[in-house]
């Protein structure tokens, strides 16, 4: 890490389990934090042991760990209490996801907190909030992409409400977290004084989801569930390849549209008075899709993605991780990264989401062993290793 790291001297104290608030302080790790990673002493973080493992290692805790240092500490022992609030002495963010009040219950809460350091950000991330009638209730992201409206308008129009494979709703909070925080620096800039930010993991993602509210507060229209299609323009589908890999098209322009349907050799379609709106296309999905599909699916993915690409009309092959990997245009991006490891040896990961010109983001290391640095860390706050043996010994540490 070099002293241009954006984040360079920022101190962060990630108290965060899962995967919200653990992957908002790797976010801000990558870009020159120094993150502190607080697990239970018999307990770790429970990503450690989610998704596959090699050899009794969990992979998805090496990129959620990535760029922290790893310590352990009970909270709730007073002298665990006593040890954070040292360590946040000098720290700029401290970021948890307790269930609200937890914190306040071991004497940790923000006023205690802000007492000790005024100028501590404290991001505060639960399932439903710090306040209103759900606030107690155990929160996970799985929830929020039921009740954000996610769910009941993903999926196909006769079949359930669709949940996505991995974590969308944690992931879009960790990015709003990492924003949210960097504002909150950025108040403590002018104002000298730290805030607490209260992210509840339902409402990140429902504001992605577009104008439902709007539209609905409007018009009375509740957005229905429509597959692969789209209500805001055609042809916007995925479609089977002859060698039985995919394609999806989008249609977005008014000029790609016309470009796709005459490479599929439906040009009488462009002097189709519906052709002329996204939304007339859109109620002409079936015959767009039948003029579309029943050109892909004569030829390889391969072809349909270079004849398309020869017309400038939009396309992208349907990949799966293989074909991430070796694709060139990830390639030139750097968007796939090989991380350095004391357990694996090395191990690839998604680097850094954007490309900053002057003060990149780095991948460091991925996720340490559970309480590596623990002496180190408490150490740097003035314990001796007799000190640190017995609080070990007590299961403080």
């Amino acid at each position: 890490m070099t002293t241009t790291a954006p984040l360079h001297g920022v101190k962060v104290v990630d108290l965060a389990t899962l995967f919200a608030g653990p992957l908002a302080a790797a976010f801000l790790g990558d870009f020159g934090a120094d993150v502190v990673k607080v697990e239970h002493p018999a307990k770790p973080d429970p990503s450690r042991g989610h998704g596959p493992a090699k050899d009794g290692v969990g992979l998805w805790w090496k990129v959620l760990g990535r760029n922290k240092r790893t310590v352990t500490l009970n909270l709730s022992q007073p002298e665990g209490a006593d040890l954070l609030r040292r360590l946040l002495a000098d720290a700029d963010v401290l970021v948890e996801n307790f269930r609200p009040g937890t914190l306040e219950r071991w004497g940790l809460g923000p006023d205690e907190l802000h007492a000790v350091n005024p100028r501590l950000v404290i991001a505060r991330i639960s399932g439903f909030g710090q306040v209103g009638p759900y606030a107690p209730r155990p929160g996970f992201g799985t929830l929020a992409e039921a009740m954000s409206g996610f769910a009941a308008a993903t999926g196909e129009p006769d079949g359930p409400p669709t949940l996505p494979p991995f974590g969308l709703a944690d992931s879009v909070t960790a990015l709003a977290a990492a924003y949210a925080v960097m504002l909150a620096l950025r108040g403590r800039d002018l104002t000298g004084r730290g805030q607490v930010v209260d992210l509840a993991i339902i409402e990140p993602i429902m504001a992605m989801l577009g104008p439902q509210i709007t539209w609905y507060d409007q018009l009375g229209y509740v957005q229905p569930r429509l597959g692969n299609r789209s209500n805001n323009n055609a042809p916007r589908n995925t479609y089977r390849c002859a060698d039985g890999r995919w394609v999806a098209v989008s249609t977005s322009a008014q000029s790609i549209a016309e470009r796709v349907v005459r490479l599929v050799g439906r040009p009488d379609l462009v002097d189709e008075p519906w052709f002329a709106t996204g939304s007339g296309r859109a109620a002409h999905a079936d015959e767009l899709d039948e003029a579309v599909g029943g050109w892909v699916a004569k030829r390889d993915r391969d072809e349909v993605v270079a004849v398309f690409e020869a017309a400038q009309a939009a396309v992208a092959p349907v990949y799966d991780v293989r074909d991430i990997l070796a694709d060139p245009q990830y390639a030139a991006l750097g968007t796939v990264v090989t991380v350095p490891d004391e357990e694996l040896g090395e191990v690839r990961m998604q680097n850094v989401p954007f490309r900053m010109s002057d003060s990149p983001g780095e991948i460091r290391h991925a996720g340490r062993r559970h309480g590596q640095d623990t002496d180190a860390v408490f150490g740097a706050l003035g314990l001796t290793a007799d000190e640190l043996a017995a609080l070990r010994e007590r299961g403080v540490i």
